[in-house]
């Protein structure tokens, strides 16, 4: 019987055997796609080929794909562990043509795949095809042992495939497996298209991509067809190694034995098992996430690995672990998947530290969540309701991460219902939002443009890491969405250059600029780009005459700018390593930019870094400049590269050869870039900021070179003009500043306790223009506070001294207003609630707030509404007692 892992090695080497260049699985974050939240198809990482906007140096591939299919359009979340055959991470096994063989060829590889190597029965194999797809119900017949009654013609839902609402689409044909009477449904007819049970299991997918697809829904055959194929692993193992569940394999059975070490219960097969697949399926979602770069947040990509996660832990306290966990599960993944990606092995570490992280703080947003699920029962209970809204639920699920059925619970103990109606609600406005939020745009503008005229174009030779300057043709312009014969004066197009100096915007380094020249035509670049398929293109701007297609121009970049990005550039490899070193080996670069004023570098840490820790890793890459290293770059392939040491980004897209900058023995990057000679011409380095971006995410802004050299002239000046101010010489400033320092904190002692005395005064004229209210005594009133502690101070002690009663106080300052209510606790069972009260306060004054029953506080942004919002108190107390 053969393992998954067996599976996948076999069907890498088929292909290769049949021409296919086997390439590697892409990250889970796609590359330059804001489509897409993750991988979560094959056809990714080629998606630009397929639409003519990327070459590659093969016309057919083969690769087993990391995929995710949780959150965005393809979301399998909900229904992982209930159902044997759903995941929100598996391999998708595929081969690809782009433009050579087509259907024919196609069918027979699959075919012989399926019966020859892994040895399915062939008479438990059946086929769809697309409703009018006769050559392929006929080639199914002539290639195969199929009969015509085990093909199943099925409608555009079932067997059409497209790649948007425009663009490649076309029929296709998937492979099923009948698995017998034994997995067949109740359905009344339980049949191919007919019902969607585990008796006729989809194996593979083949989609013929043969035509283009209009605006106005018109289908154009394609020049060159292509096939796009895919085949879960996880499915095909269980058929394989005949077992009824995925979660029976051998790709998950450790999981599922580790779930049962750590909660010391038996996993069963049935209902019972949902929470041990859950958190088997979950682990492999989270250990790849992770390693391949989305860190925990509260939106994107993050936000969904932090559900993931968050569902893992909740399935495993319903198992009765109390304690973090998940964390113990990375190495048994690492274990069962490293030979096929060996980066979870270099990752194992990172990814256990944030989940042992995330942990740590959903325990603790739990403990917040449930003192706000225990203050909305107690307001329901107080207003004597019966129900926790839909909003207040989706509340506590989007925010704090409760499940709907722990709120349930919560609800249950305390006699009340829950609006599940109005929560549905809630979480389709969120699905829509998200759904907006990811619609789709297109990475550069022009890239269509160009795409009807790469065909005849070669690659663009890159001289720019030798050369600033260099004469070369135009090879093609494109205006708006097509290409043009020429540009005229004052006019601005992008231009594709037969070679080019010019550096095009990747990798986090901005694109170069600098000037072209012809007879009679000169302009500027003022910008550079990269299409997806490596394509440098300018962007030019004609400043005299006209620019033809075909003409030969002189193309200079502009020197200075590029080598200040060059320095900054260099600097960030250098603060990468110089990271690792002080901080841990654990830090990796998560993003960077690369400006000529400055630097901006994302790196991997739970922690902010200490001032000793910051002025280390500041000396750390200064004396590597100061070292002067060498900086040479040279072309490997990608393993050998790994084994030098060199250092691979997440997220970036690298092909079988690599570019390598190594800086003397001290670093090795794999990078594109532009770069210094020697690292003394980066001059020096200067820590500008560091801080937070996100969960386990910081960020280092510094400059180098001439930049540094300006901050600290401004440094110095900007110490003069204080010295001056303070009539103090340089040396004596800090001893002057901590005198006044001390001079202010004892006038601010001094002021406190003045504005304590007049607050006294004020308390006592204030209780006289309490007012009564169906018998409640109401006090509204405007003070003179300076901000909302004093205010809040202020309110508690009218409070105390009415006994009973409700206090409104609002105050001005700074061209706001802020408001605070407070409620004394034998009135809050008379439906009374200073959240409430305030809030409609504040309303007047064109604020908002809320808060507790008895205390609560707002703010306003108009100070001359104060005086009608504190009126409208004694309307709102009246209108709480009377309904």
């Amino acid at each position: 019987m053969l393992s998954g892992n067996e599976i996948r090695t076999k069907f890498l080497k088929f292909f290769e055997s049949k021409g296919h260049q086997v390439v590697r699985s892409s990250s889970l974050v796609p590359h330059d796609d804001p489509t897409l939240l993750f991988t979560n198809a094959g056809m990714v990482q080629f998606k630009d080929v397929f639409l003519g906007f990327d070459k590659r140096p093969y016309v057919r591939a083969a690769t087993s794909q990391k995929c995710v299919r949780a959150g965005g359009k393809h979301n399998d979340l909900d229904t992982v562990g209930r159902t044997a055959r759903h995941h929100t991470f598996f391999e998708m096994l595929g081969n690809f043509s782009f433009g050579d063989y087509f259907k024919r060829d196609a069918i027979i590889f699959a075919w012989e795949f399926l019966t020859e190597v892994l040895m399915l029965p062939k008479d438990k194999l059946w086929a769809t095809v697309y409703l009018d797809d006769d050559e392929a119900f006929n080639l199914w017949l002539e290639l195969t042992e199929i009969p015509k009654e085990r093909i199943v013609r099925l409608g555009e839902k079932d067997n059409f495939w497209a790649m948007g609402d425009t663009g490649p689409c076309g029929p296709c044909s998937e492979l099923l497996i009948d698995r017998g009477e034994g997995f067949r449904c109740d359905a009344p007819e339980c049949a191919i298209g007919k019902c969607d049970c585990d008796r006729w299991l989809e194996i593979w997918n083949l989609v013929f991509m043969q035509f283009e697809r209009d605006s106005q829904g018109n289908l154009t055959p394609l020049p060159k067809p292509s096939i796009d194929t895919g085949m879960g692993l996880e499915r095909i193992a269980s058929v394989v190694q005949k077992v009824n569940s995925n979660y029976d394999t051998d790709l998950f059975s450790p999981l599922i034995k580790a779930v049962e070490r750590i909660s010391g219960k038996k996993y069963q097969k049935g209902p019972e098992g949902f929470p041990f697949r859950v958190v088997a399926d979950h682990a492999r979602a989270c250990t790849f996430l992770i390693s391949d770069g989305v860190l925990p947040s509260n939106e994107g990509r993050g936000y969904v690995l932090r559900r993931i996660l968050r569902r893992a832990i909740r399935f495993g306290k319903s198992l009765g672990i109390d304690g973090p966990f998940m964390d113990q599960m990375v190495p048994v993944v690492v274990e069962l998947m490293k030979d096929a990606y060996p980066e979870l092995l270099e990752q194992q570490d990172q990814v256990m530290k944030v989940i042992q992280v995330e942990e740590g703080r959903f325990q603790e947003t739990l403990n917040e969540g449930t003192k706000v699920a225990n203050e909305i029962v107690e307001r329901i209970l107080a207003a004597k309701g019966d129900t926790i809204s839909g909003k207040e639920a989706f509340l506590l699920y989007d925010t704090y991460g409760f499940p709907l059925d722990l709120t349930e619970d919560i609800a249950e103990e305390h006699g009340l219902k829950i609006d599940k109606q109005g929560f549905e609600k809630a979480m389709e406005e969120q699905r829509k939002r998200a759904r907006e939020a990811r619609e789709e745009t297109v990475a550069f503008d022009f890239a269509a443009g160009f795409s009807g005229v790469l065909d005849a174009i070669p690659p663009t030779e890159f001289l720019g890491y030798q050369d600033l300057a260099a004469d070369s043709a135009v090879l093609a312009i494109v205006q708006g969405d097509g290409a043009v014969d020429r540009l005229k004066e004052n006019t601005e197009g992008w231009v594709l250059f037969a070679e080019t100096p010019f550096y095009g915007e990747s990798g986090g380094q901005v694109g170069d600029r600098g000037t072209f020249a012809v007879d009679g035509c000169q302009g500027v670049v003022l910008d550079t780009k990269k299409l997806p398929d490596g394509h440098p293109v300018h962007l030019c701007k004609v400043t005299q005459g006209v620019l033809n297609r075909g003409a030969r121009v002189k193309l200079e970049v502009e020197s200075v700018r590029r080598q200040a990005i060059a320095r900054n550039h260099s600097a960030t490899h250098l603060l990468h390593r110089a990271l690792k070193e002080v901080l841990g080996n654990h830090v990796n670069q998560a993003g960077s930019l690369v400006e000529p004023e400055r630097l901006r570098f994302d790196f991997t840490h739970f922690e902010a870094p200490t001032e000793e820790e910051l002025k280390r890793i500041e000396r750390r890459v200064n004396e590597m400049i100061l070292a002067n290293l060498p900086v040479v770059a040279f072309e490997t392939g990608f393993d050998e590269a790994k084994q030098l040491g060199a250092i691979a980004l997440f997220g970036e897209k690298y092909g079988d050869r690599v570019r390598v900058v190594k800086m003397g023995e001290y670093s090795a990057e794999l990078c594109g870039g532009t770069h210094v000679v020697s690292t003394g011409v980066i001059g020096s380095f200067k820590i500008l900021s560091e801080g937070g971006v996100g969960a386990g995410l910081r960020r280092i802004e510094a400059v180098t070179g001439t930049a540094a050299l300006d901050y600290y002239n401004r440094q110095e000046e900007l110490l003069q003009q204080i010295a001056g101010f303070l009539k103090t010489p340089h040396h004596q400033l800090l001893s002057k500043i901590q005198s006044l320092t001390q001079e202010l904190k004892e006038k601010d002692k001094e002021l406190e306790k003045l504005n304590q005395k007049m607050a006294l005064y004020q308390i006592d004229e204030l209780l006289q223009s309490a007012q009564k209210v169906d018998e409640v005594t109401v006090l509204a009133a405007q003070v003179q506070v300076s901000d909302m502690e004093g205010l809040r101070t202020m309110t508690d002690l009218l409070r105390q001294k009415l006994g009973s009663g409700v206090v409104v106080l609002g105050a001005a300052s700074e061209g706001k207003v802020n408001f605070v209510a407070a409620v004394t606790k034998d009135l809050l069972n008379k439906k009374l609630h200073a959240g409430l009260l305030v809030k409609e306060v504040a309303k007047v004054a064109l604020g908002g707030g809320g808060g507790r029953p008895d205390m609560a506080q707002a703010g306003g942004k108009d100070p001359s509404k104060l005086p009608e919002a504190l009126a409208k108190a004694y309307e709102v107390v009246r209108n709480q007692l009377r309904h």
